[in-house]
């Protein structure tokens, strides 16, 4: 889930909190201070390592550009794509890597050795293995070193103990990354460059392409300097080891070079690597900057800092202990991407923020991004302003991006749903004209390479009123495109853009279009069907779970034929009321054919709101909370996705679900007794859940208020709870009459808000 980089520029003079925390200890305990409880004990990075999770494993500070951790293949040779592999040996350290996804990266990979050095044998099994916040150790069997690492933004700290030994060796490999090879959405390795400056520091460029997001080639500019000098050091290409200081390479051969050392029992010997995209020198800067000494403990806990002020922003009281792991640690995996790359945008300066790894905005606009709107707005704010700025050099808000690039875009233009959620909710110092001007051009401009960016099958969408066969993924295009226009419409309307407001408005129920009324299914009717170009229909797609090239990308029939938030009661309507509704959802989840495993099915559950059953909407999400979603490392069902399935986690286990792109929350049922979100301006948002038992019996809100004042509905805005508010949910054994009145809103309801009449 992307870089064509041609030009060195000026170091931004922007610094971001985190860089300035890490490069000033003054500033680093003024963190500490504002978050006086350790909350980064709660955190198990291993969760969601397992069956698919690719959580990242290793140290990195919030949103930080490097994340340093081990490399892995398992035991018969298969290589990790995301990095690691519970079972298996470590290949060496790493500076770069994603989160929930896997495909790219890997990049500089650092391995300390004892013994003769084989570079087709560097390999090792570990134990004693500990992974915590900023912090990542083990020992490395095979050459009995414990290695240890932690983290500033910009720069990999290494710790790594040695043995008593003749032939020691601390390694630098610039050719390795994950995934490489001849794939169409494999890494490749174009050349280097390392240049050995001292006996103690390295230096150089390492360039790929390539990876998920097919991307053009980007540069990882390094600088690693040793606290011990070296015996003597040597470079090598190929299998050739040499001792001249400099090598080069053109093409895809191996390319590193080797600190050597005598070393004594226990012998300490540490490396800072910085990584930068501008260049070696800003490498270098970067590890000036930000760990100027050679104070691993200090650097670790300036980490800990960092996340203990994110970590802070929830507060849990009567949940269990595996509820504590599992919610903060979904907190911590969602603020590690997008990467915060501020300083480092080797194309274009800028005065604005610089956010890389979005990966995918198809994946974190449904709970990520309406999460990080409420706790931290700040943040929030400036990864949109980021998405603007890509769009004004690049011309498209990307729906997905990485190494600087561009690229997939999965379903809809996404970030349209991002910015409508961020200006309905009020966020500020953000530019929405040129925000608009960016949604309009997806909506308009038919992109050159539609996996790329903007908007597949864009013309007949526009002129017909929906996608065909003749263009990939038509399905769940016609779907996203709908909602992405009735975003464009919110957006418009709010500005005063009455006119485009009217058109993309006019655009939300093209979904319609490809609805075929009369299609069935195991006894329901009406479904999304396929058009061939002339426009007749075509086979239904009946495929479980389709790709690029199929109709319905990573859904079925049952998922996006009922995804009109923007419009739920038309739909009902159209599948046959509010009963009919209910039982085909009862279906969807009875029969299996709802997939907990990726985001398209994210709000599915809360659908029995819009058909008066929050019962059932209590039922299902208790029951994905309790068999879907674990303390261990097969506890996340599938791809985290930067923190999508993180974000669903906190926002269903604290009992209540956005409804992305507008101002409204769906009420499901609170699995905690009483939790809290810390909102801006110290403000916070606490969720109280009367009667709740431990076994989750008295699921069934029975009667709520909100901030004092009752709540007869299942739903509320964000104008309610934007200056803080206190939500109680009265919970009983049994369904009750609460919340089946009045429906969310709708595009169709008799006094639904238009823009004529604003």
């Amino acid at each position: 889930m992307q870089a064509a980089v041609h030009s060195i520029i000026k170091r931004s003079i922007r610094l971001s909190l985190s860089a300035l925390l890490l490069a000033t200890p003054i500033l680093a305990q003024k963190a500490a201070a504002t978050s006086p409880h350790d909350y980064t004990h709660n955190v198990d990075p291993f969760i969601g390592v397992d069956w698919g999770g690719n959580t990242f494993v290793g140290s990195a500070i919030p949103y930080g550009l490097v994340k340093l951790g081990p490399d892995m293949e398992t035991f018969d040779g298969r290589r990790s794509g995301f990095g690691y592999s519970s079972n298996g040996v470590i290949l060496g350290f790493s500076h770069l890597h994603l989160s929930g996804a896997q495909g790219k990266y890997g990049n500089i990979l650092v391995a300390p050795v004892t013994g003769p050095l084989d570079l087709d044998d560097i390999k090792t099994p570990r134990s004693n293995e500990v992974n915590q916040v900023g912090y990542y150790a083990a020992n490395l069997d095979r050459y009995k070193i414990k290695a240890e690492l932690t983290s500033s933004r910009r720069v990999g700290f290494h710790r790594y103990t040695f043995p008593a030994s003749q032939q020691s060796h601390l390694t630098i490999n610039v050719a390795h990354a994950l995934d490489l090879g001849p794939g169409s959405e494999s890494q490749r390795f174009l050349g280097a460059e390392i240049h050995l400056t001292s006996n103690h520091e390295a230096q150089g460029i390492a360039r790929f392409t390539g990876g998920w997001n097919k991307g053009g080639e980007y540069k990882v500019y390094y600088y690693m300097v040793l606290d011990t000098p070296a015996t003597t050091t040597q470079t090598w290409t190929g299998t050739t080891f040499s001792s001249a200081k400099d090598a080069t390479v053109d093409t895809a051969i191996p390319i590193g070079a080797t600190f050597n050392f005598t070393t004594h029992a226990n012998q300490i010997i540490q490396a800072k690597v910085g990584i930068s995209f501008i260049s070696a020198d800003q490498a270098k800067q970067n590890v000036q900057q930000e760990i100027p000494t050679w104070n691993f403990a200090a650097t670790h806990s300036a980490a800990t800092a960092l996340w203990n002020t994110e970590l802070a922003k929830l507060n849990l009281t009567g949940e269990t202990d595996s509820q504590r792991r599992q919610l903060y640690t979904a907190m911590y995996h969602i603020m590690l991407m997008p990467t915060d790359r501020t300083g480092e945008n080797p194309d274009w300066q800028s005065t604005e923020p610089y956010y890389d790894d979005y990966y995918a905005i198809w994946d974190t606009y449904r709970s990520s991004s309406p999460l990080l709107t409420l706790i931290s707005p700040d943040r929030q704010r400036d990864i949109i302003r980021s998405l603007i700025d890509i769009y004004r050099h690049t011309g498209y808000m990307p729906d997905a991006r990485s190494g600087n690039d561009n690229g997939r875009t999965q379903g809809g233009s996404n970030a349209n749903v991002v910015v409508a959620d961020a200006y309905l909710k009020g966020l500020k110092g953000i530019d929405y004209e040129t925000a608009f001007a960016a949604m309009v051009h997806d909506a308009e401009v038919p992109p050159a390479n539609a996996q790329k960016e903007g908007r597949g099958g864009l013309k007949d969408y526009n002129e017909k009123g929906y996608i065909t066969l003749a263009d990939e993924r038509s399905g769940s295009r016609i779907a996203e495109y709908s909602y992405d226009d009735f975003a464009i419409s919110e957006v418009a309307c709010g500005l005063g853009h009455q006119k485009e407001a009217a058109l993309y408005a006019s655009r939300t129920h093209n979904f319609e279009h490809l609805w075929d009324k009369d299609m069935t299914a195991e006894g329901f009717h009406g479904f999304l069907r396929p058009r061939n170009p002339d426009g007749t229909w075509a086979a239904p797609y009946l495929v479980v779970r389709g790709t690029w090239p199929d109709f319905f990308y990573e859904g079925d029939i049952w998922t996006y034929s009922i995804y009109a938030p923007q419009d739920m009661r038309r739909l009902i309507d159209m599948a046959g009321g509010n009963e009919t509704f209910v039982r085909r959802l009862d279906w969807i989840f009875g029969r299996r054919h709802f997939d907990v495993t990726n985001e398209p099915g994210f709000l599915i559950p809360v659908l029995y709101n819009y058909a008066g059953r929050p019962d059932k909407t209590a039922d299902i999400v208790h029951l994905l909370l309790e068999k879907a979603f674990m303390d261990t490392r097969a506890g996340i069902p599938g791809n985290d996705d930067s923190g999508a399935m993180s974000s669903w986690l906190i926002f269903s286990t604290l009992g209540l679900f956005p409804v992305a792109g507008q101002d409204v929350y769906l009420i499901s049922t609170p699995s905690i007794p009483d939790a809290s979100l810390a909102l801006a301006n110290g403000k916070k948002l606490r969720i109280i859940a009367k009667n709740l038992d431990p076994n989750g019996l008295n699921r069934y809100v029975q009667s709520a208020t909100l901030n004092g004042v009752d709540l007869p509905n299942a739903w509320f805005r964000h104008d309610q709870i934007k200056d803080g508010a206190t939500l109680v949910l009265t919970m009983g054994s049994a369904p009750s009459t609460w919340g089946t009145t009045t429906p969310p809103p709708s595009m169709s309801d008799p006094n639904a808000h238009t823009c004529s009449t604003n």
